[in-house]
This record gives C-alpha cells, sequence and structure tokens, in this order.
C-alpha cells in the first residue's frame, strides 16, 4: 500500500531545458541595396513592355491580314451573288404610289355669325337654366362645341325636329376643315347619325334639315386639301411640286378621314339628294379609287373601301352598266399603265356582281388603252398580246408581265366570255407563247416573273 504513494521514476528526472528563441539580427539596408533593387525592377518593366509590343505588333499584323483576306472574300460573295441573280433573271418590282395631294391651301378661319340667331341658341338664352349656364352670344360657338362633343346636340335636333341652317353649315364646316380633331370626329358621327335617321324615317317623321350640302362644297373641300386630280388634268407625277405662296404643308390633311365618310354616308343616302347626278357620282367614285395610290393613306384602306362598295350600290341598274364603262375609261385615260393600275384592279375587291363587273371592265380599259386597240374588242386585245414577240431582246417584259395581270382580271370577272371559246384559245395561246419561248437560261430582267406568271395562269386554265 505504502508503495502506491510513492513518487514516480520521471518526477526524479531533471527537467527538460526550455531555451528562448534566438534573436533576428536586424539587417541594415544600404543605399547600394535599393539601387540595385530599383535597377532589377525596372529590367523586368522594361523586358515585359519589349514583350507586349511585340505581341500587338504580331497581332495586328494578323488583323491586316484577316482584313485583307475578309474583303477578298466579300469581294467574292458579292461577285456570285450577282452572277446568280443573273441567272434567276429576277428582279424586285418598282413599288406602287402616286402623291395624290400636294400642297395645301391656307384655310382661314371660318367665322358663323348667324349661329347666334339660331333657334336653339335663342331658345337657351331665354331659358331659366341660362343662370346657371350663363350663354351669351359671344359664348355661342364655344357652347355649341361642347353640345356637339358630348352628343347632346343631337339629341337636340332630334327631340326638335328640325336641323337649321346656322347650325348645319357650322357642324359640316367643322367637319371637313377644324384643325381640333375631337371636334372634326364628333362633327362627322353628327351627320352620320343625322343622314342615317333621314333615310330611316323617310315615310314616317323625320329631322327637317334647313340645308344640305352639295357637291360642289365637297369638291371645294378637296381643293382646299391640295387634290392633284380634276377632270380635265392627269395625276402629276412629278414628287417635286410647285408651292404656292398661300400654301402651308403639304401631303393629305387629317380632315381626309372625316370627307371619306362624309362622302360613303351622301351615297347611302341618295334621297337626301346630296349627289344629284350620275355624272357626279362617278366623279366622286373615280376620286375615291385614286386615294388608294397615296402611301399615306393605307391606314384608311377600311373606311375607303366601305365608301368605295357605298358608291358602287348608288347606282340603279339601269345606270350601272354606262355608269361602269365610264368610270373604267376615265381611270384608264389619267393612269398610265405602270404598276400603279395594277393596284387600282386590285382595290376593286370582287365581292358582289357589280365590284366584279367594274372590276373586270377597268382591267380591260387599261389593258385597251396601252395597246392602243382603236377598237375595244376583246378577239382583238388577245390578238395584239399575241403579236408581242417576247423573245425579242428590246421587248419590255415588265409591261408583258402587267398585261399578263390585266388580261387575266378581264377574262377572270367578265361573265360574257365564259361562252366564248375562241376567247380562250387566244388567251391559251399567249400563255404557252410566253411560258416556252421564255426560257429558264433567260437573263434579261423580269424574264422569269412572265414565264412563271404564264405557266401559273396556263396551269389554272388546263385544270378547268
Amino acid at each position: 500500500m505504502d508503495s502506491a504513494y510513492e513518487p514516480l521514476d520521471f518526477e526524479f528526472e531533471d527537467p527538460i531545458p526550455i531555451s528562448s528563441p534566438p534573436k533576428k539580427r536586424k539587417k541594415l539596408i544600404g543605399l547600394d541595396d535599393l539601387l540595385k533593387d530599383y535597377e532589377n525592377e525596372q529590367k523586368r518593366r522594361n523586358e515585359k513592355k519589349s514583350k507586349h509590343n511585340k505581341f500587338k505588333m504580331a497581332s495586328d499584323a494578323e488583323d491586316e491580314v484577316d482584313d485583307v483576306t475578309e474583303a477578298r472574300l466579300s469581294e467574292c460573295v458579292d461577285k456570285c451573288q450577282k452572277e446568280i441573280n443573273q441567272i434567276n433573271g429576277d428582279e424586285e418590282m418598282p413599288l406602287w404610289g402616286i402623291e395624290v395631294f400636294g400642297n395645301q391651301e391656307k384655310l382661314l378661319q371660318q367665322e358663323h355669325p348667324e349661329l347666334k340667331n339660331a333657334i336653339l341658341l335663342q331658345s337657351f338664352m331665354k331659358n331659366k337654366i341660362n343662370s346657371l349656364v350663363e350663354l351669351n352670344t359671344e359664348k355661342a360657338e364655344e357652347f355649341l362645341e361642347g353640345l356637339l362633343a358630348d352628343g347632346w346636340l343631337l339629341h337636340l335636333v332630334n327631340a326638335s325636329g328640325c336641323l337649321e341652317k346656322p347650325i348645319a353649315k357650322w357642324t359640316f364646316n367643322s367637319m371637313l376643315y377644324s384643325s381640333k380633331v375631337w371636334l372634326m370626329e364628333a362633327a362627322c358621327e353628327f351627320w352620320r347619325a343625322v343622314l342615317s335617321i333621314r333615310d330611316e324615317q323617310a315615310d314616317s317623321s323625320s329631322i327637317k334639315i334647313d340645308w344640305l350640302p352639295g357637291y360642289s362644297d365637297l369638291k371645294r373641300a378637296l381643293k382646299g386639301y391640295g387634290f392633284l386630280l380634276n377632270s380635265s388634268s392627269n395625276f402629276s407625277w412629278d414628287t417635286d411640286m410647285v408651292s404656292a405662296s398661300d400654301s402651308v404643308t403639304a401631303g393629305p390633311p387629317q380632315n381626309i378621314r372625316s370627307w371619306i365618310k362624309c362622302v360613303g354616308f351622301c351615297y347611302k343616302t341618295r334621297d337626301a339628294n346630296i349627289i344629284v347626278s350620275t355624272q357626279e357620282a362617278e366623279e366622286l367614285l373615280v376620286i375615291i379609287i385614286s386615294l388608294f395610290l397615296d402611301r399615306q393613306l393605307l391606314g384608311l384602306s377600311m373606311i375607303l373601301h366601305e365608301a368605295l362598295l357605298s358608291a358602287i350600290n348608288f347606282f340603279s341598274d339601269d345606270e350601272w352598266p354606262e355608269s361602269c364603262e365610264k368610270i373604267a375609261r376615265s381611270l384608264a385615260c389619267r393612269l398610265p399603265c405602270n404598276i400603279n393600275c395594277l393596284r387600282v384592279v386590285e382595290t376593286i375587291v370582287g365581292v358582289d356582281g357589280r365590284s366584279k363587273q367594274l372590276r373586270s371592265t377597268v382591267a380591260f380599259q387599261f389593258l385597251a388603252t396601252s395597246l392602243d386597240v382603236k377598237v375595244c374588242d376583246a378577239e382583238e386585245i388577245l390578238r395584239s398580246l399575241n403579236s408581242i414577240n417576247v423573245k425579242d431582246k428590246n421587248c419590255d417584259l415588265l409591261k408583258m408581265y402587267i398585261y399578263l395581270i390585266l388580261a387575266e382580271n378581264w377574262i377572270l370577272f367578265d361573265t360574257t366570255l365564259k361562252d366564248k371559246a375562241v376567247i380562250y384559245e387566244l388567251w391559251g395561246s399567249c400563255l404557252r407563247n410566253c411560258s416556252s419561248v421564255i426560257t429558264i437560261t433567260d437573263l434579261r430582267s423580269f424574264a422569269s416573273n412572265v414565264r412563271s406568271k404564264a405557266s401559273y395562269l396556263l396551269q389554272g386554265s388546263i385544270s378547268k
């Protein structure tokens, strides 16, 4: 038991001496050492800069070689593309479009002193409610503008059963000449509603209208807009128009939208006698079709189509055949037979019998005028087409392409030709001539266009 409390062996060993860490001797750096380090650092930087410059020079040399190679490759690609285009013979079709509107006349601010004498305004000023409105003659036009914009003017006219001459003239002029878009649109809607109510209630109590616009009012507005067509002259095809001293701007005015809608209303309400004669109706229809040729009016295509259909349906069954011929001749005389005449034909959508007849007649008249055929006979027209030597190097193949499309629309929509076999024989001969004589290796401009169009039409005629 005593041995358990005895000290262990390692307790009698001498302790391990622990030596303290040696003290570092401070090294003295002299000026020579600093200078040597500085020189070494400068040498290292110079070597690095030299390597960088050598790499940059090598890289620039490689870039120059790449640029030269790229330029040669681009030149080779362009050359190949030109050769491919020559082999294909395809060229871009010229764009349709003419300048229908020139410089607009400076429209004077029209005054309407007769408004203060309108019974409608007089009744308001004499009414007790005027103490709240405080209406006077000086604020008459401003007050009417508010009524027109809010739709109250139509309700008042409908309730009174009478549209007074001063108010009728003021709303009409606001529609066609106002620079305020909201006022122009409100006036246009007002006249649409008035004429619709008058047309619907023709046999019963309708609104009495003391004044209605006439054909001269519509033409006067067009003249103010700078319209370039009249009954005795052709369109101006020059983009640089002669500027008049009283003109302020060029191009279609914002009011042309209301003008087109107004003409459509007038066509729909024949009993209103706004458009009195068939001659006036024919001339307005020609103007509507001509508006399709202005690219700046593409956004109005829908209302133009609506006005066109209203114009076509304006004529009676007895008037239409003769008017259709006159309209087609007028268009063919005023427009040259280029890509624009195809645009004219395409805008006449064949949705019914009359529109199909007009489309066919317009295409025929363009074709006859261009071919200078003295006698407008169907067989004579097609014989003239067959006589064109499309193999001749001087043959204008763009014109031939236009002729094919015009002839297609003429024959397709002319119901009187269905039983005339000789017409279809001559037409098939023309198509076979264009599709076979013009070979695939023909490198002339528009050669492939004529060949492809003729082959397509020939395939369709064979399938029938």
